[in-house]
Parts: structure tokens; sequence; C-alpha cells
């Protein structure tokens, strides 16, 4: 009788959202643009962190040239405080948002959430994608940038 030895898999380190987004071919704009801002750490942090993760087409949507100028050393604060404003403090999945309901980001500006027949929009910007969860936190994928006012 043959003796067949069994291995176990090894275990991997739950990803971060830092992690999630960097795993993702949508997301290579956002990664830079966090890396750009020196975001990593923070977000790779306990959290929980609640990122509204705009797509490479929505960043490619903005006006020309404005990746760019944002991802430039002087313009950090600026990118900061766009990226910090895709970010809310928690875990909020899906079914905890409600239609006209505020929420409070990192930056201390809010974003409005509207669902009308089933679409999800964060201050106009589709939800195409929900709770993918992190160890630290849910992405929701949506397909616009959120520019703070």
């Amino acid at each position: 009788m043959e003796v067949v030895e069994e291995v176990a898999a090894p275990v991997e380190a739950p990803k971060t959202v830092v992690d999630i987004a960097v795993g993702s071919p949508d997301h290579t704009t956002l990664v830079t643009a966090v890396t750009a801002a020196g975001l990593v750490e923070t977000l790779s942090g306990p959290g929980p962190f609640t990122i509204f993760a705009p797509t490479d087409a929505a960043f490619a949507a903005l006006p020309a040239g404005t990746v760019e100028n944002l991802v430039k050393p002087e313009s950090k604060d600026q990118l900061t405080s766009i990226l910090t404003y895709h970010v809310v403090s928690g875990n909020v999945l899906a079914a905890d948002l409600t239609d006209g309901q505020k929420v409070t980001t990192l930056n201390g500006q809010e974003l409005t959430v509207s669902i009308a027949n089933g679409v999800v929009k964060i201050n106009g910007a589709t939800v195409t994608a929900a709770d993918l969860t992190g160890s630290n936190g849910v992405i929701h994928v949506v397909d616009g940038v959120l520019l703070p006012q």
C-alpha cells in the first residue's frame, strides 16, 4: 500500500485593502497615486477602512494631464486630499448603505450615497463591484473619481 503524504498548503497572510488594489489590473493608477501620496503604510494598517476605489478608466476620464500633475511631489497635499476623500473609517458593506446616507471620509468631507433600482452611487459615481473584503477593510469599485469640494 502506497503512503500518500499530505502536505498542507502554505497559509497566505490575509490581504489588506492595499494588497487587493495592487492585485487588481483595473487599479494601477490608484496604486500609483496612493504610493505617491505616501498612503500605502496608513492603508495597510489595522483599519478597518472602506475604500471607494476608482478604476483606471475613471482616472483616465479626468481632464488630460490631471493624474500626471497630481502624482508630482509638489501636488502631494492635493493628491492626499483627493485620495482620503475616497476612504471611510470602518467596514461599510454595501448592505449597510442607504439612499441619501452621508458618510464622512478621512479628509473630513462627506460623500452622499444614492440607491435607485438596485444601483448604488457615491456622489454620482456608480459602484461597479462591491464588498471586496480584505483583512483590514472593504473595497467598493467605482467608475468615477470623487473630487472633494
